[in-house]
C-alpha cells in the first residue's frame, strides 16, 4: 500500500479533478500539506511518498549531486506510480488527472507525462528538472502540447545551469507552456508561486 495524504476524505472525491503530488529528493508526501488550502476547488489532491529510501525520508530513485539518474530506476518509479494511479482512476469517479512535481517530483510528473501523455489533463512542475531519457526522445514531440506551468528561481543554486537548458529545450517542443520565474524564491515553493499555480490550475483543470 502506497502512501498518500489526501486533500479531501473519500466521500469528498467523486466528481473532483485529481491532482497527483510528487515531492522532492529526502522528502515525503507532508511538504505538499501547506499547498492545500490554496488549490482550486473541485481538485482533489493526492500526495504521494516516494518509494526510494533517502536516510530517514523518501525520494523516487537514486539521483547524483548533477542530477543524473538511472534511465531503468526512473522508469520503474514511473511504473509503480501508475499502477497507484490506474487503481485509484478505476476505483473512484474523478473527472480526469494531472500532476505537480517539485524538484526531483518534476522529472517524475515529466517521466509520466512522456510515457502516457494522453493521461493528464496539466502538469506543474516546480523548481525541477526533466531527466534525460534518449528512448522516450525518438518518439518525440509529444503528439498533443499539454499545459504545463514551470516556476522556479533563476538563481535556484540546486539545478544546474545544464540541467535549465535542457529542461526549458524539451519543455518548448513538446508542451503547451507557461514559465514563470521568483527572484529571491531559492529551492523551494513560494508564496507567490502557489498564487500562479492555483490560477494555472483554475484556468485549465477546475471544473
Amino acid at each position: 500500500m502506497r502512501n498518500v495524504l489526501w486533500s479531501v476524505p473519500a466521500d469528498a472525491r467523486a466528481g473532483t479533478h485529481l491532482l497527483v503530488m510528487l515531492h522532492g529528493y529526502g522528502a515525503d508526501e507532508h511538504s505538499f500539506a501547506r499547498l492545500f488550502p490554496s488549490i482550486p476547488g473541485g481538485i482533489t489532491c493526492a500526495a504521494l511518498r516516494g518509494t526510494f529510501p533517502v536516510g530517514e525520508s523518501h525520494g523516487w530513485f537514486l539521483l547524483d549531486p548533477y542530477l543524473q539518474s538511472d534511465t531503468a530506476e526512473v522508469l520503474q518509479a514511473a511504473a509503480g506510480v501508475f499502477t497507484w494511479l490506474d487503481r485509484t482512476m478505476a476505483e473512484g469517479s474523478f473527472t480526469g488527472v494531472s500532476l505537480l512535481g517539485f524538484s526531483q517530483g518534476m522529472a517524475m510528473a515529466t517521466t509520466l507525462l512522456r510515457l502516457r501523455p494522453e493521461k493528464f489533463g496539466s502538469v506543474v512542475g516546480l523548481s525541477g528538472f526533466v531527466a534525460e531519457n534518449e528512448l522516450l526522445a525518438m518518439a518525440e514531440p509529444l503528439p498533443e502540447p499539454v499545459p504545463y506551468f514551470w516556476g522556479r528561481d533563476r538563481n535556484d543554486w540546486v539545478i544546474n545551469e545544464d540541467a535549465i537548458f535542457s529542461t526549458q529545450n524539451w519543455l518548448e517542443k513538446n508542451t503547451a507552456l507557461t514559465a514563470r520565474t521568483y527572484p529571491g524564491m531559492g529551492h523551494t515553493i513560494g508564496v507567490d508561486e502557489v498564487r500562479d499555480v492555483g490560477l494555472f490550475l483554475q484556468r485549465y483543470v477546475a471544473p
